[in-house]
C-alpha cells in the first residue's frame, strides 16, 4: 500500500510522514524532493527559470512515476499536487494508494507558514500576517474541492507529530 499525504503547504506533510513511514517501516518519499533530484533543481529555481505551469507537468509526471514504482510508500505531495492536472483522480484510481487529507486551521497555517515564508516561492514576497491569512484563506477555498476528496481526513490542530501518525496508523489499518 502506498500512503499519500495531501493537505495545504505548512500542514505537517513532510514531518507526520517521515513518523509514520519509520513506524510502518516503510520508505518515505517526498514528492517535491523526487521532483527536484530528477530535474537538478531546486523548486524555487524551477519557478523562476520555467514558471508554474512546467512545474506543475512535471509534478504530474512525477507523482505518477513514484506511484508506478513505489507501491509501498509513504508519499508526502506538495499542497498544490492534488489540485492540478487530473492529480487527485489518479491517486484515487490507483489501486494501492491510500489518500490522507492532513486538515490543518487557517490561524495554525499562517503561524507555522510566516516563519518560513522566505523558503516557500508561492507566498516569500508576502510581508504581513494579515496578507498571508488573505492569501492562504483563498487557496484553501479554491483547494478544498481537491483536498476533501482524500479517502481519510485527519485533523492536525494542536497535536503533536508522533500522534497523528498514530491516528493515521489507526484509520488505515
Amino acid at each position: 500500500m502506498s500512503i499519500v499525504l495531501i493537505g495545504y503547504m505548512g500542514c505537517g506533510k513532510s514531518s507526520i510522514g517521515k513518523v509514520l513511514a519509520s513506524k510502518l517501516n516503510m520508505k518515505y518519499m517526498d514528492l517535491d524532493d523526487y521532483l527536484e533530484k530528477k530535474e537538478k533543481k531546486m523548486i524555487k529555481q524551477i519557478f523562476k527559470d520555467n514558471g508554474e505551469i512546467y512545474f506543475r507537468k512535471k509534478e504530474t509526471e512525477y507523482l505518477k512515476e513514484v506511484l508506478e514504482l513505489y507501491p509501498n510508500a509513504v508519499l508526502s505531495l506538495g499542497g498544490g499536487t492534488p489540485c492540478f492536472s487530473g492529480n487527485i483522480e489518479m491517486i484515487k484510481e490507483n489501486s494501492v494508494a491510500k489518500s490522507v487529507y492532513l486538515k490543518t486551521s487557517l490561524e495554525e497555517l499562517v503561524s507555522r507558514l510566516f516563519k518560513e515564508k522566505e523558503n516557500r516561492p508561492l507566498i516569500a514576497h508576502i510581508d504581513t500576517k494579515e496578507g498571508l491569512k488573505d492569501f492562504v484563506r483563498k487557496h484553501l477555498f479554491e483547494r478544498s474541492f481537491y483536498y476533501n476528496q482524500a479517502e481519510f481526513i485527519i485533523s492536525t490542530d494542536d497535536k503533536e507529530v508522533d500522534k497523528i501518525a498514530d491516528e493515521i496508523n489507526n484509520k488505515l489499518f
